[in-house]
């Protein structure tokens, strides 16, 4: 087999790849798909990713930051009762510098975006472009909960080329991806791959996750930098990766660009985040809680509590649904919602799906600027799960009331309460003592524990 047919065989396996791509993509894409037929007549030319690159490149911009850091001394570990035989002892400011990377976002006003890491503690901000050119910058506004930051060209260039966003919701694993940035201070950077996976959390790398998930090889230095399409457009910044010592392993880890959009208008618009609040508690939909509630799917989120005068009390959200959408897109975990609700501001609308009684619904909601409002994840405690409690029958076999729970106790971390009225475990009624007694020694590692509190109605879920 010679040289030609082999890459004819590749550039055609390549064109089965890409066919899904809709007709009114960018000429790049075009030009890409069509050089098996340049090939084919003659044509010394080469299928290439450079026709895209040449109008993302001058985007993407390095960027260096200097300032000062407070650092504590050693001896400031001593116990108080000592420090009086050192009373020089005080924290001391060093200078640090770092390297990282960043997106031209808005090519008329000089908006550049970048990880809120890159820049954070930066007395001085410098951009430098493909071409060499340096301008300084300054930081508009950050988020730390996302690791986003907005920095503003103190003077722009005669030339400024932005990237557009592109709906981080419509991507699909096994998409190619194309990452540039500026591993290890060498400069502009490409490389490539494919969507790994999506909706990536449970990663401790910030507070509300959401990643996009890629085998580009993402580097130390790449914090920042572009993940695009075969569009040239930004799906992802990309913000960190799995490997030692900084270096890739094929697993690398953007922000998506809807969730990035969000948070950079609110920055631009406010100077900081005004957080939207949906005001629930609630878990990840297990397989025993889902076949508990006669639901066929393991993605979503369970909502355990309804946070009373909350956005989702007063759009009709009730303890005991799982929510299964937002704007129509599929939730995939708890998680996934929570990072997803919260970068959206402050009196947006949402839509969310909603699993309830074996019936698909949907309901708009508001959400809240109550910060007081958050949602969390359930805590998980063991198989003695009353154990700390009292309990009497409430009224004439109306349920179970908590009398006493002991602090520190399992019961006390379930969490019960007292004044809780438990009405049903598992779907089944409680009427008193000896049916909470039963389902509790029920042969079932999973338990889900109905509740009134006062005048909600809430839900507790554990599996053991």
């Amino acid at each position: 087999m010679n040289l030609k047919t082999k890459l004819v065989m590749s550039i055609a396996a390549l064109n089965l790849a890409l066919c899904s791509i809709p007709a009114n993509a960018a000429n790049n894409t075009f030009n890409l798909i069509n050089a098996t037929a340049m090939l084919d007549s003659g044509s010394n030319q080469l299928p290439s990713l450079a026709p895209v690159l040449e109008n993302v490149i001058p985007a993407v911009v390095n960027i260096s930051v200097e300032g000062k850091k407070t650092v504590g001394n050693d001896m400031m570990e001593l116990p108080e009762q000592f420090r009086f035989f050192f009373p020089n002892i005080q924290p001391s400011e060093r200078p640090f510098k770092a390297l990282g990377s960043g997106v031209v976002i808005d090519a008329k006003n000089g908006y550049v975006v970048t990880n809120n890491h890159v820049v954070d503690g930066a007395d001085k901000i410098i951009v430098t472009f493909n071409d060499g050119k340096e301008f300084e910058a300054t930081k508009v506004g950050a988020d730390a909960q996302t690791d986003c930051a907005v920095l503003k060209l103190n003077k722009k260039p005669d030339t400024l080329v932005e990237l557009k966003f592109a709906d981080s919701d419509s991507i699909r694993v096994g998409d190619f991806a194309i990452a540039i940035g500026n591993p290890f201070g060498l400069g502009q950077t490409v490389t490539s791959g494919i969507i790994s996976g999506l909706g990536r959390t449970g990663l401790n790398i910030e507070n509300y996750e959401n990643f996009i998930q890629t085998d580009a090889a993402i580097n130390s230095g790449n914090s920042g930098g572009a993940l695009v399409n075969l569009r040239g457009e930004l799906i992802g910044i990309n913000t960190a990766i799995l490997g030692k010592a900084g270096g890739n392993i094929g697993i690398g880890f953007a922000i998506p660009s809807n969730m990035i959009k969000s948070i950079v208008d609110q920055i631009i618009e406010h100077g900081t985040v005004k957080r939207g609040m949906l005001g629930i508690k609630g878990s990840e939909v297990s397989d025993e809680l889902a076949k508990n509630f006669g639901y066929d799917k393991s993605n979503g989120a369970f909502v355990n509590e309804v946070i009373k005068d909350g956005a989702a009390a007063k759009a009709g959200i009730k303890s005991g649904d799982i929510l299964t959408s937002i704007n129509g897109t599929p939730i995939t975990s708890f998680a996934q919602m929570r990072a997803k609700i919260a970068t959206f501001g402050a009196g947006t609308k949402v839509t969310i799906g909603i699993f309830r009684d074996g019936k698909e619904i949907t309901t708009d909601v508001v959400l809240s600027s109550n910060t007081e409002l958050d949602i969390s994840d359930s805590q998980s405690i063991d198989n003695t799960l009353f154990k700390g409690a009292k309990f009497s029958n409430y009224k004439d076999n109306e349920g179970v009331k908590v009398d006493s729970v002991e602090a520190k106790s399992p019961a006390a971390s379930l969490p019960l309460v007292k004044g809780d009225i438990i009405i049903e475990v598992n779907k089944k009624t409680v009427k008193n003592t000896k049916d909470l007694e039963k389902a509790i020694n029920s042969k079932s590692k999973f338990i889900a524990v109905k509740i009134l509190r006062g005048n909600a109605v809430i839900y507790i879920t554990r599996s053991f």
